[in-house]
């Protein structure tokens, strides 16, 4: 264990940890949306209009911002959004990418499991819930580094991009 110049334990880094941004056409739509509210108020006045237009864009761009998640691997355990999950209840976790992902995602997905899917981003990750008080069969995820992931999760397989269970 390190330690900081105070003597406190540093802080411990996460094997893996993203954030699930929008892609840039969700940004640019909702920057239009948030923009859009202005049309209102220019006709009023030009300085009502351009505080209708700065107020529009700081509320999208908040929006956006709280509603993105992270994607974090600890010693401890898995967070995804706002679940959290410790690691000895964590089975088989398998990747997907492009059709495999859409097997998962669609004639594959078991309507009990935790979902957090982002649309723009192809490859998901399932992870087996073993934990036999715990009704969800596995956690679905996007992320945009399933590599990492698996490798943080201690999982030897590879990303698949045909086969699509986990039970497989």
């Amino acid at each position: 264990m390190t330690t900081q110049p105070t003597g406190q334990p540093a802080p411990q880094q996460a094997p893996h940890a993203e954030k699930l941004w929008p892609a840039w056409w969700i940004w640019l739509s909702a920057w239009l949306v948030g923009a859009s509210v202005s049309l209102v108020f220019f006709p009023l006045d030009v300085g009502v209009g351009i505080l209708a237009l700065l107020i529009g864009l700081a509320l999208v761009s908040a929006g956006l911002l709280a509603t993105t998640p992270q994607v974090r691997v600890t010693a401890d355990g898995l967070q995804v959004g706002r679940a959290r999950i410790d690691r000895d209840h964590i089975g088989r976790v398998v990747a997907h990418r492009g059709p495999a992902a859409r097997e998962q995602l669609g004639p594959g997905f078991d309507a009990t499991a935790y979902q957090c899917i982002r649309g723009w981003i192809d490859a998901v990750v399932t992870v087996e819930i073993v934990d036999e008080r715990d009704a969800t069969p596995y956690w679905i995820f996007s992320t945009r580094r399933p590599e990492d992931v698996l490798r943080a999760l201690g999982s030897d397989q590879p990303v698949r991009e045909s086969r699509a269970s986990v039970q497989d």
